[in-house]
């Protein structure tokens, strides 16, 4: 199996209930940021069980799937025991025995349309211009620099192709001036939202996916960003933000990022 066929098939492991087909696929010492969640293989495996055992089936819908070197990178709609759907981000890393070694998310209630019509996870399309990750993957990370951290927001005009831009962000509606309108209005409510630390930005083609460290009206947040990048310019937007657990509940101590 390819990569992505692993990571495919291990978070399918949460709806088949296959436990021997979960452990087949992760290093003994996987390494889980999941707050919720235990670290290291037994502990993936006894989730599977668990629900596996409970009396509504889990289910797994996974939207995109991508590749950067020994990472994958998902984008799935979960509905853990009948708890309700959620969006989610997850990030898996392959050791050199192409063992999944390592695993990284972001989840967030599956919410209604927003203000243009549009979802959490809808507009697919297949990735392209495989030979312009590097530049895309520069793109982003000067962004999320300049805009994203306020280091030179002058710059924002730079990145759009005019008002072009769909977005999929819950309370947000398409076009660069939605979102200038829309951090205009959090900004009068004394709502900051920063990043602060940017930990992985990972692309295939012209996706490329940033996570991200900060507060959210004071509450540490961690941001899982998705951008589409057409001919230079950032042209579509998903994003799952989840607020940081504090760290007296965490069932594991490897930190969110």
């Amino acid at each position: 199996m390819t990569q992505i066929e692993k990571a495919l098939t291990l978070i399918n492991t949460f709806a088949t209930g296959d436990t021997e087909t979960a452990a087949s696929l992760l290093n003994e010492n996987y390494i889980q940021h999941n707050l919720a969640y235990g670290t290291g293989r037994d502990a993936f495996v006894g989730s599977v069980a668990y629900l596996a055992s409970a009396p509504v089936k889990t289910t797994v819908n996974n939207i995109r799937a991508y590749e950067d070197g020994d990472k994958v990178f998902l984008h799935t709609v979960y509905n853990f025991a009948g708890m309700g759907e959620q969006v989610a981000f997850d990030i898996f890393r392959f050791d050199e025995d192409g063992k999944i070694a390592e695993h990284w998310d972001n989840l967030a209630a599956k919410a209604e349309v927003n203000p243009s019509g549009r979802t959490q996870i809808d507009n697919y399309a297949e990735v392209k211009d495989l030979d312009k990750t590097e530049e895309n993957r520069q793109l982003v990370k000067s962004f999320l620099h300049d805009v994203m951290q306020g280091k030179a927001p002058e710059k924002t005009p730079d990145y759009f192709d005019g008002d072009t831009y769909l977005q999929h962000n819950t309370g947000i509606a398409d076009g660069l001036s939605s979102l200038g309108a829309a951090l205009a209005a959090l900004a009068k409510q004394n709502i900051a939202m920063n990043y602060d630390t940017v930990h992985q930005v990972l692309a295939q083609g012209n996706y490329v996916l940033a996570v991200s460290e900060g507060t959210f009206g004071g509450v540490p947040t961690s941001y899982y960003d998705l951008w589409r990048v057409e001919n230079g310019k950032i042209t579509e937007h998903w994003d799952v933000m989840e607020t940081i657990a504090d760290k007296e509940t965490w069932q594991n101590q490897n930190g969110k990022f």
